[in-house]
């Protein structure tokens, strides 16, 4: 197989996926090999952060070596090595990028450490090629922001929660439903279902000035309404919770959104594409009501494909790719973290009953 111009090996650690992939400077995607440990943490209902890293040191070196199968190639044809050096688990997150500092050390390779949600955030130029400057949702278990995008490194928070990340959200609902985990998929399943319009909740932040999120209090309505519900909650009545909650995090969700348009377009940027990112981009009914108020905005709507939405190499390797052509090598002295924002600038959320950073 042709490898393409200044292929870079990706690893990614950074939470519950073991996984390497290729990517070359034409944006082709040589191998993508992912891990999962549902498995492991399923019977926890979340992720255990020590049994995270064991998986990771028992299976990285077999996942990395698949990925360089697939993608038909050494390690001296690599252009550099990139890895998660954080935010994230930091157990998992120093498997990972030990593991890259060594292969690049080894075999005389850049060494690129890679921001876990930059990875996402560029991920949409790996699948669509589409420039700066464009406006993103970065919404996952651990993480949901709004964000402009200039540039490779180059980032300004126009919103955050406030308390609990959406897909947090997802998680704790479907616990709170008997469904499972993890949380995303097992709701979207049964809100198929579901009548949203038999169950009440609210729609956190809805109106409010400005672009942050809050879903704690769409998390309280949920349980109170199983406890309502009592021995009487069926399958149909889990539906409709599922469908109702989903419903209401997607109108939170537009809301913010919106007013981020609304922001940009009163600093002369109408029209830039809107992408949305992380592991709760994948969920159908978020992307379609994403996807109406962009075409409602005259705005482009990028969503990666469902296999690039949650934890992967590529969009790590990708993001090597950018920082590698901008000369942004790192050292091996660089140290991983656990906390790692985009924005360094932007106001921490903590305080006034703001208790996430």
């Amino acid at each position: 197989m042709p490898s393409g111009p200044h292929a870079i090996l990706g690893i990614e650690t950074s939470c519950d996926e073991t996984a390497a992939a290729v990517v070359d400077g034409d944006r082709r995607i040589l191998s993508n090999v992912v891990l999962s440990q549902l498995d492991d943490h399923r019977v926890y209902g979340g992720v255990v952060p020590e049994i995270a890293a064991r998986a990771h040191l028992d299976h990285l070196d077999a996942i990395v070596a698949r990925a360089m199968q697939e993608a038909g190639l050494g390690f001296a044809d690599l252009a550099g090595v990139a890895a998660t050096a954080g935010p994230g688990l930091i157990g998992g997150v120093l498997v990972g990028a030990t593991l890259a500092k060594a292969i690049a050390s080894a075999h005389g390779k850049p060494f690129l450490a890679v921001n876990h949600l930059e990875g996402h955030a560029l991920t949409a130029r790996l699948t669509d090629g589409i420039d700066f400057p464009y406006l993103l949702l970065l919404v996952s278990g651990g993480h949901c922001q709004l964000l402009l995008v200039q540039g490779v490194g180059r980032y300004r928070r126009l919103g955050t929660t406030i308390d609990d990340a959406v897909g947090e959200a997802f998680d704790k609902t479907a616990k709170l439903l008997g469904l499972g985990y993890p949380g995303g998929p097992a709701v979207e399943r049964a809100a198929a279902s579901g009548d949203a319009s038999k169950v009440e909740l609210p729609r956190p932040m809805v109106g409010k000035p400005g672009c942050d999120f809050s879903f704690s209090g769409l998390k309280t309505a949920v349980r109170r309404r199983v406890e309502e519900a009592g021995d009487g909650l069926d399958a149909g009545g889990i539906a409709n919770i599922a469908a109702a909650f989903q419903k209401a995090v997607a109108a939170s969700l537009v809301d913010r959104t919106r007013r981020a348009v609304d922001l940009l377009e009163a600093e002369g940027l109408a029209g830039r594409p809107l992408v949305v990112a992380g592991g709760v981009a994948a969920n159908g009914t978020i992307r379609a009501a994403l996807a109406a108020l962009a075409q409602d905005r005259g705005m482009r709507f990028v969503a990666p494909p469902l296999v690039l939405c949650g934890d992967n190499g590529a969009m790590i390797a990708w993001a090597g790719q950018e920082r590698l052509a901008l000369g942004l090598i790192d050292g091996m002295d660089f140290r991983p973290r656990p906390r790692w924002p985009l924005d360094p600038d932007a106001a921490p959320s903590i305080g006034a009953g703001r208790v996430k950073a």
